[in-house]
């Protein structure tokens, strides 16, 4: 470790730390999370998972596992995680009116990031899910430079915009020494219920070309499924309302990958 650089202290109870971000806001990065911490939770039913919501200024996972309480504290004055289908939550979401907008400079983020990350009695558990903010400010840093980080998976859509914004987090992540565990394509394409036709609504295999250029894993496609938009609001993961349509089975298969890398030795953490 650097000089003067802080010490990365582990967060008590928990094997591994996954990031899920984009450079970009609405690629789909929070359905993501929520879907891949349930998938490989029902993959796995002895692992321990928990979704952790650093979203602040944005928190989805309260809507996206349907999560409206506010968490209680311990003997230690530690928040209890919420828990719903099995994995436990944490999210700013929980703390303070859904309709109430933050207005915060840099350093209260990163104070509430920290009693996020610190003051949560998480327990013990294999995986942590971190739903991260768009971009590649405050909250990446406070996270990446504060806890030991198993790796991190970057949510794009095939659209040029949201390609360029991946590849920042890719090096924005590679620069502070956190391991890209792979891409993950999300919106990939559209086919029709009707009559069966696959449109590339935005643009095709364009995160396959990035995972070549930077010479990450393409983990995954995720489709553009109206499904899948309809468990996101009804608080109901679609790997447990619709386990055998094709969304769910990508997320399966992203999920496994993501697990055999994290146990392999040949993964560099």
């Amino acid at each position: 470790m650097a000089k003067g650089l802080p010490k990365k202290l582990p967060l008590a109870g928990v094997k591994h730390v996954v990031l899920v971000a984009s450079g970009k806001g609405g690629v789909g990065k929070s359905s993501v999370a929520v879907n891949l911490a349930n998938a490989l939770f029902i993959e796995n039913k002895t692992a321990r998972v928990g979704i952790l919501d650093a979203d602040v200024f944005g928190p989805s996972i309260p809507k996206m596992m349907n999560l409206h309480s506010k968490p209680e504290l311990n003997k230690q004055n530690l928040m209890i995680p919420l828990n719903n289908y099995g994995l436990k939550c944490m999210s700013m979401g929980f703390l303070v009116d859904e309709k109430e907008a933050f207005v915060w400079r840099g350093l209260m983020v990163m104070s509430a990031i920290g009693k996020l990350l610190r003051g949560v009695a998480w327990g013990s558990l294999d995986y942590l899910f971190v739903d991260m903010p768009p971009g590649t400010g405050d909250t990446q840093l406070s996270i990446t430079q504060n806890i030991p980080v198993s790796g991190a998976v970057i949510v794009t859509t095939p659209q040029d915009v949201a390609l360029d914004d991946a590849r920042r987090g890719v090096t924005m992540f590679t620069k502070v020494g956190v391991s890209i565990l792979g891409i993950v394509q999300n919106m990939s394409t559209f086919i029709c219920e009707k009559c069966g036709h696959e449109s590339h609504i935005f643009g095709q295999n364009g995160a396959e070309r990035l995972a070549q250029e930077l010479n990450v894993e393409l983990l995954g496609n995720i489709p553009l499924d109206v499904k899948l938009r309809e468990c996101c609001d009804s608080g109901q993961p679609v790997v447990l309302k619709y386990p055998e349509c094709e969304s769910s089975r990508a997320f399966h298969n992203i999920a496994r990958k993501i697990s055999e890398k994290l146990v392999s030795p040949l993964f560099v953490q």
